[in-house]
């Protein structure tokens, strides 16, 4: 397209809807993970659960995600599945969550997107565990904001791991001599 073709406006104002759509999706995400990263009996419940439309599907794809996790139906039992992991202790300890590759696609009303996520997790009992999965979201829009219809995770890989976080000293360069 050179800079001299002029874009129906209906186009144009087509590409913004799919942007637009794009950006909430990704916040919505992105909200998610950040709760997520913080569960623990303080995470604000309805918050988490409000970011699932009231009709929504949580659950492990593939056979050790859908033997660790099961699945859920509504956003009453997806609330549900999330309070067992808000209490105190907190069952994790350090919990970050990772996406990358991401794609969004938006066609003829439909939004889904897909992520790489890797997670790093020390839970309670001092254990600590890298797991990485591939995540498959449908979106739809509910009440005027763009909610996870179906979440789907499936595991990629998972090990236990040494704990994350320690006191040693960082190993940087001495500065050089002036």
């Amino acid at each position: 397209m050179s800079m001299s073709t002029v874009i129906p406006r209906a186009e144009l104002e087509q590409r913004l809807r799919r942007l637009e759509i794009q950006d909430r999706v990704r916040a919505c995400m992105n909200r998610y993970m950040v709760l997520c990263d913080a569960l623990d009996a303080h995470t604000p419940l309805d918050e988490l659960a409000g970011l699932f439309t009231q009709d929504a599907v949580w659950e492990g794809k593939g056979a050790k995600y859908a033997k660790s996790f099961g699945g859920y139906r509504g956003r009453e039992a997806i609330a549900t599945m999330f309070a067992g992991y808000m209490k105190t202790p907190a069952h994790f300890a350090l919990n970050v969550h990772f996406l990358t590759s991401e794609l969004i696609e938006v066609q003829d009303g439909a939004v889904i997107g897909s992520w790489v996520m890797l997670q790093t997790s020390t839970f309670a009992s001092g254990a600590s565990h890298l797991n990485a999965a591939r995540l498959t979201v449908r979106f739809a829009e509910e009440e005027g904001q763009w909610r996870m219809a179906h979440f789907q995770t499936e595991n990629l890989f998972g090990r236990p791991v040494q704990a994350w976080n320690s006191d040693a000293e960082l190993p940087v360069p001495q500065p050089a001599a002036r």
